[in-house]
């Protein structure tokens, strides 16, 4: 079967599909930031041509520059917030996922529904396999679900594996669309037949790519399907590596949470290329938006917003990886820093806080070395008259660091000390004088 019996397939007008394009039928639905399902105003006979030059790469910048930060609402709440995941009639409800079969043709129609509910005897087979009887609500998912499994129902499996020129099947491209009804019963079809964790040009799974564009509730519904949360890019980076980097910490706890339910193991310490775990990412892109603020010498009042705003995504991004087991004493690969040595090249009070006052044996670990011997104490001291350099020093004296200390250059923190007002407050605290001020 050619592509183009494939698009004409997915287009019950059977309109013809000319050169490298993807039609998308009926009604549209995307997902907005709280993860609820948004419909399209086009009637369920509207077809949109888009156009798969570039596939993924392309798809994937379109929704970068559509993903402006709105800061209407003034008021966010610093807590971490769990996906909600969307409850539905599917193969979940016996547990592990059983994926969608390609071979029994949906003996459901959509009936008019009263009051949001449908009888038990609607819902008797889904997918091909029973349901239980207990009066259920029909949900919009579970019906997108169907009509999807109608609409690829003859779609050999030879034809679905297919790549293109970059390496993308069907499913990348439906996960880049966000089209989660259609990922959901494509991985179905692909899970059967071991071609989930198909990779594009980039070494990227369809997990991955749905890590890389924030979209949580089909990360839940790959992963339930059986898609390998361990997988490298090319660059090294896993699923977790992506999110942390971005600070999509929804993906993160939806990650954390379908792992639960599905029993599969994680390598939360896993390194990238750079020697890098996930949780050295998060902390190095909230020392950046550190860095970036501190750059800014009088930055208006949508820039401290954004700022912010970005710096909570990434609290809540380590937060969650400490809870799923990061450590944040592991030593990256290539310099043997550990989160606290990361965090304190910036004087990152708010992270070296988090770190000491989390970490059960913070007296030992806050006298880690490096590979070259210096302490998180020998960085902070050695930073040129930072603002938040005195709270730092100040901090780790009173968390046990110990300021005789020598690294492999036999330099002392005092020693590395620069010169000016500052500078010269550090040295007093170092000698033990306004430790506890």
């Amino acid at each position: 079967m050619l592509l183009n019996d494939l698009l004409n397939m997915l287009d019950p007008r059977g309109n013809n599909a000319k050169g490298r394009q993807f039609l998308s039928g009926g009604t549209n639905f995307s997902q907005d930031n709280k993860g609820s399902l948004i419909t399209d105003p086009n009637p369920p006979g509207y077809f949109q041509t888009v156009h798969k030059k570039n596939t993924v790469k392309e798809l994937l910048m379109m929704r970068r520059q559509k993903w402006n930060y709105s800061f209407e609402d003034n008021n966010f709440e610093p807590k971490c917030k769990h996906p909600k995941l969307e409850t539905f009639v599917s193969p979940y409800l016996i547990g592990t996922p059983t994926p969608v079969n390609p071979n029994v043709t949906p003996e459901f129609t959509p009936p008019a529904v009263q009051n949001g509910n449908t009888s038990p005897q609607q819902l008797q087979h889904l997918h091909g396999q029973m349901v239980p009887t207990a009066e259920v609500k029909m949900t919009l998912f579970h019906w997108q679900v169907q009509q999807e499994a109608q609409r690829i129902q003859g779609v050999s499996l030879d034809l679905l594996n297919m790549q293109d020129a970059d390496g993308d099947t069907f499913l990348h491209i439906a996960v880049a669309q966000g089209r989660r009804a259609l990922v959901y019963v494509l991985a179905g079809k692909m899970a059967q037949c071991g071609s989930l964790d198909v990779k594009e040009h980039n070494g990227q799974t369809a997990l991955q790519i749905a890590a890389a564009t924030n979209q949580h509730l089909i990360l839940q519904d790959l992963i339930l399907h059986g898609a390998q949360i361990n997988t490298q890019d090319f660059w090294g980076r896993s699923p977790l590596h992506v999110c942390a980097e971005k600070g999509y910490f929804l993906s993160l706890q939806s990650i954390w949470t379908s792992l639960v339910r599905c029993g599969q193991l994680i390598d939360i310490e896993q390194f990238n290329y750079d020697g890098l775990t996930p949780l050295h990412a998060a902390v190095l892109s909230h020392n950046g938006v550190l860095k970036e603020l501190r750059t800014l010498e009088n930055p208006c009042t949508y820039m401290s917003m954004e700022l912010a705003k970005r710096r909570h995504k990434y609290i809540e991004c380590i937060k969650t990886l400490m809870l799923m087991g990061a450590s944040c004493g592991k030593r990256d690969l290539k310099s043997g820093r550990t989160c606290l040595h990361i965090a304190s090249e910036e004087a990152n009070m708010e992270l070296l806080q988090l770190f000491l006052d989390l970490e059960s044996s913070s007296l030992s670990t806050v006298n880690d070395k490096t590979f070259s011997g210096n302490t998180a104490l020998h960085i902070v001291s050695s930073l040129q008259n930072h603002k938040a350099q005195v709270q730092a020093v100040r901090l780790l004296m009173r968390k046990g660091a110990d300021p005789g200390s020598r690294n492999f250059e036999n330099e002392l923190p005092s020693q590395l000390v620069p010169e000016g007002a500052i500078g010269e407050k550090v040295r007093q605290i170092l000698k033990g004088r306004n430790v506890h001020a």
